[in-house]
């Protein structure tokens, strides 16, 4: 009897101070931040509701969007202010560019697995990397090298698709294009072959779990007030978090080892890859460009290069199947666009000059893109006091979220149908129009915005062109479609679909 009245005290006492670390918290939130002050914006709340929201964090946000286009959640330390309104988005990506960084909010979240890398890093360090890539993403040699790339690998990804057709079985989409674009990238970014959808080598498999498994962790760090604590005391995800990081580090060491010594031994090697380039010019700068700074840009290519692509077509394969009558007029398009007798035929044959023809397909994948961004949320930091073309005022500290996944669905941006999935909003007697990217803000905008967006749309357009031609794709399950709160819109679950060979 003694021992369990000690050890309901003992609990009690941890409960007691949970309780009471609690209320500091919530009483540190709310003081100090002008919370009834109308010069700032409206208080929705406290981050503690992103926590108690964490599953429907995006369609949370666009609720209460819908109220209110620029309001506040209160934090520890500063305000956490969010936004569809397109004048702020162009003010602190563009018109005030130098008042707001990524800042140390977002770095200190994200330093495990993207370092000093390109998509966390601001001022010197930020241009540096920045003027190398703008350079490398603009020659000809990786624009060709990498259609190479995306066209031998969709003719892998249609056999693989149609060896599982032919038995009928049900097809993780979105797992099967994750692979596809990990093994792009790999070859692409750094000329290494993982072969991740022949399944020859686990490597991939398993950096592709734990590489996941990462970004989940360091976005859930976002809501969870307990995440230093547990990094203090490995325990709980961030014990595994460390785990990863550690793995995915020697993988990226053993890959920077390993190419360069093919480039001390290759010495005619037209360096086609990117971090052959990259080491190319390390070379000039050795103390400053060392195999650390080499790790972050290849873990922060990755994430864009990877996720980014699989998630969208994993998106855009779940509307046709929800809009039938728009995947039909696709591929009618590509019917009278490409020709070819077979598999490898056809694929060739997917040129640039073939792409630029394809109007409906642009609008389509744009379409899919306005209403499942690949980045749901993202933000800067005020360096300085401000003041928005709102009208609200932002303390120095303050973080400005602006929430594309919200801005996808405001009618007050896209009209009355902003809901519905709907390619001829693009088009203007048949010919894509493109809108202004603080609207259309998936890609970013301003001097960050995205130097990978033509060659993530020439990919997603080589493989859906290569699917659809040769298969008819449906839902293998009557399911309700969810995604998964990470940087970027996973489908959570997976997207399970049958496939189905298409005639002629």
């Amino acid at each position: 009897m003694d021992f369990l009245c000690a050890t309901f005290s003992i609990l009690a006492t941890v409960l007691l101070l949970v309780l009471i670390c609690f209320l500091a918290l919530l009483v540190k939130i709310i003081t100090g931040k002008s919370a009834k002050d109308h010069k700032y914006p409206p208080v929705a709340g406290t981050v503690l509701s992103l926590l108690f929201n964490f599953n429907r964090i995006y369609d949370y946000l666009t609720e209460v969007a819908g109220k209110h286009p620029t309001f506040r959640l209160l934090a520890q330390e500063q305000s956490e202010i969010f936004t569809t309104d397109a004048r702020n988005i162009e003010h602190i990506l563009k018109s005030n560019f130098n008042k707001y960084a990524k800042g140390q909010y977002l770095q200190e979240k994200s330093n495990d697995l993207f370092g000093n890398g390109i998509f966390v890093v601001d001022g010197v360090n930020w241009r540096q990397q920045r003027k190398l890539a703008s350079f490398e993403f603009s020659t000809r040699v990786l624009r060709d090298f990498s259609c190479d790339i995306f066209r031998k690998n969709a003719v892998t990804l249609i056999r693989t698709v149609s060896q599982l057709s032919m038995t009928n079985e049900i097809i993780d989409i979105q797992d099967l294009l994750m692979k596809y674009s990990l093994d792009s990238i790999f070859k692409v970014g750094f000329g290494a072959d993982l072969n991740c959808m022949e399944g020859s080598k686990r490597v991939g498999s398993t950096f592709l779990k734990v590489f996941d498994d990462v970004t989940s962790v360091i976005y859930w760090r976002y809501v969870d007030p307990t995440w230093k604590l547990q990094r203090l005391l490995s325990i709980g995800f961030e014990a595994s978090l460390a785990k990863n990081v550690k793995y995915l580090n020697k993988f990226v060491q053993e890959l920077i080892i390993k190419k360069r010594e093919q480039m001390e031994t290759q010495q005619n090697n037209d360096k086609e890859d990117i971090l052959s380039r990259f080491l190319i010019e390390s070379k000039k700068d050795p103390e400053k460009m060392n195999d650390q700074y080499l790790r972050d840009i290849i873990l922060n290519f990755i994430l864009a290069g990877k996720d980014t692509t699989a998630n969208t077509l994993s998106w855009f394969f779940y509307m046709l199947c929800k809009n039938p009558q728009v995947e039909e007029r696709i591929v009618q398009e590509i019917k009278a666009t490409i020709q070819g007798n077979s598999v490898d035929e056809f694929v060739i044959n997917i040129t640039d000059e073939a792409l630029e023809k394809m109007h409906y397909l642009h609008a389509a994948l744009s379409e899919t893109l306005r209403l499942y961004p690949a980045v749901p949320v993202d933000g800067r930091c005020a360096e300085s006091d401000d003041i928005l073309p709102d009208g609200y005022r932002v303390k120095k500290g303050d973080n400005v979220y602006y929430i594309a996944y919200a801005m996808g669905r405001m009618t007050n941006i896209w009209g009355d149908d902003a809901k519905d999935f709907k390619p001829e909003r693009w088009l203007n007697n048949g010919s894509f129009q493109p809108e202004s990217p603080f609207k259309f803000i998936t890609f970013h905008a301003g001097p960050r915005i995205c130097l990978g967006k033509d060659f993530a749309y020439r990919q997603m357009k080589i493989v859906s062109i290569g699917l659809l031609r040769y298969f008819r794709l449906k839902l293998a399950e009557e399911r309700a479609i969810m995604y998964q709160p990470m940087f970027t819109l996973h489908v959570k679950g997976g997207l399970h679909l049958l496939a189905i060979s298409r005639p002629g």
